[in-house]
Protein backbone atom coordinates (compact mmCIF):
# COMPACT_ATOMS: atom_id res chain seq x y z
CA UNK A 1 0.00 0.00 0.00
CA UNK A 2 2.94 2.00 0.82
CA UNK A 3 4.65 1.65 -2.13
CA UNK A 4 1.74 2.41 -4.40
CA UNK A 5 0.85 6.01 -2.21
CA UNK A 6 4.59 6.79 -3.50
CA UNK A 7 4.28 5.83 -6.93
CA UNK A 8 1.32 7.93 -7.34
CA UNK A 9 3.23 10.85 -5.59
CA UNK A 10 6.22 10.45 -7.58
CA UNK A 11 3.93 10.02 -10.69
CA UNK A 12 5.15 6.40 -11.30
CA UNK A 13 2.50 5.07 -13.47
CA UNK A 14 4.63 1.99 -14.90
CA UNK A 15 4.40 0.80 -11.08
CA UNK A 16 0.81 1.49 -10.32
CA UNK A 17 0.51 -0.58 -13.53
CA UNK A 18 2.87 -3.82 -12.28
CA UNK A 19 1.31 -3.73 -9.27
CA UNK A 20 -2.29 -3.53 -10.34
CA UNK A 21 -4.17 -7.59 -10.06
CA UNK A 22 -4.00 -7.86 -14.28
CA UNK A 23 -8.25 -8.86 -13.38
CA UNK A 24 -8.84 -5.88 -12.45
CA UNK A 25 -6.32 -2.91 -13.62
CA UNK A 26 -7.59 -0.64 -16.75
CA UNK A 27 -5.19 -1.05 -19.77
CA UNK A 28 -3.51 2.34 -19.05
CA UNK A 29 -2.92 3.72 -15.78
CA UNK A 30 -2.07 7.15 -15.89
CA UNK A 31 -1.23 9.65 -13.06
CA UNK A 32 -2.80 13.11 -12.67
CA UNK A 33 -0.22 15.72 -12.73
CA UNK A 34 -2.08 18.40 -10.87
CA UNK A 35 -3.03 16.19 -7.59
CA UNK A 36 -0.64 16.42 -5.15
CA UNK A 37 -0.01 13.98 -2.71
CA UNK A 38 0.81 15.25 0.71
CA UNK A 39 0.50 12.06 3.40
CA UNK A 40 -0.63 8.77 4.19
CA UNK A 41 -2.74 7.35 7.08
CA UNK A 42 -3.29 3.53 7.87
CA UNK A 43 -6.02 3.29 9.65
CA UNK A 44 -6.59 -0.70 10.17
CA UNK A 45 -5.30 -3.67 7.94
CA UNK A 46 -6.81 -7.09 8.27
CA UNK A 47 -4.58 -10.13 7.43
CA UNK A 48 -2.01 -9.61 4.69
CA UNK A 49 0.91 -11.18 6.62
CA UNK A 50 3.82 -13.61 5.83
CA UNK A 51 1.58 -16.49 5.83
CA UNK A 52 -1.62 -14.71 4.05
CA UNK A 53 -2.51 -14.80 0.67
CA UNK A 54 -5.29 -11.72 0.46
CA UNK A 55 -5.37 -8.44 2.42
CA UNK A 56 -7.25 -5.09 3.10
CA UNK A 57 -6.06 -2.13 4.14
CA UNK A 58 -8.42 0.79 4.75
CA UNK A 59 -6.41 4.39 4.40
CA UNK A 60 -6.96 8.20 4.30
CA UNK A 61 -4.31 9.65 1.50
CA UNK A 62 -3.95 13.53 1.87
CA UNK A 63 -3.70 15.77 -1.27
CA UNK A 64 -4.21 18.90 -3.12
CA UNK A 65 -5.63 19.46 -6.37
CA UNK A 66 -6.52 23.12 -7.69
CA UNK A 67 -5.38 25.01 -4.68
CA UNK A 68 -7.88 22.65 -2.49
CA UNK A 69 -7.12 20.08 0.05
CA UNK A 70 -8.96 17.32 -0.05
CA UNK A 71 -8.72 13.05 1.33
CA UNK A 72 -9.17 9.75 0.00
CA UNK A 73 -10.60 7.53 2.17
CA UNK A 74 -10.61 3.71 0.76
CA UNK A 75 -10.74 0.47 1.77
CA UNK A 76 -8.52 -1.71 -0.77
CA UNK A 77 -8.08 -5.06 -1.39
CA UNK A 78 -5.10 -7.15 -2.29
CA UNK A 79 -3.88 -10.34 -3.28
CA UNK A 80 -0.41 -12.41 -3.15
CA UNK A 81 0.35 -13.84 -7.03
CA UNK A 82 4.10 -15.39 -7.14
CA UNK A 83 4.71 -13.84 -3.55
CA UNK A 84 3.96 -10.36 -4.83
CA UNK A 85 1.13 -8.25 -3.54
CA UNK A 86 -1.42 -6.46 -6.30
CA UNK A 87 -3.99 -4.37 -6.01
CA UNK A 88 -6.87 -6.01 -6.97
CA UNK A 89 -9.94 -3.29 -6.03
CA UNK A 90 -11.63 -0.79 -3.88
CA UNK A 91 -13.90 -2.01 -1.42
CA UNK A 92 -16.86 -1.14 0.86
CA UNK A 93 -17.14 -1.68 4.54
CA UNK A 94 -20.19 -4.19 3.59
CA UNK A 95 -18.44 -6.18 1.22
CA UNK A 96 -15.34 -6.12 3.54
CA UNK A 97 -17.47 -7.94 6.40
CA UNK A 98 -18.84 -10.75 3.76
CA UNK A 99 -14.99 -11.13 2.05
CA UNK A 100 -13.28 -11.85 5.04
CA UNK A 101 -14.88 -13.49 8.03
CA UNK A 102 -13.33 -12.37 11.31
Amino acid sequence: MRSRYSAFAHGDAAYLFRTWHPRTRPDDVTVDPRITWTGLEVIDTVAGGPDDDRGEVEFNARFESGGRADCLHERSHFERRAGRWFYVDAIDDAAAEDRWPS
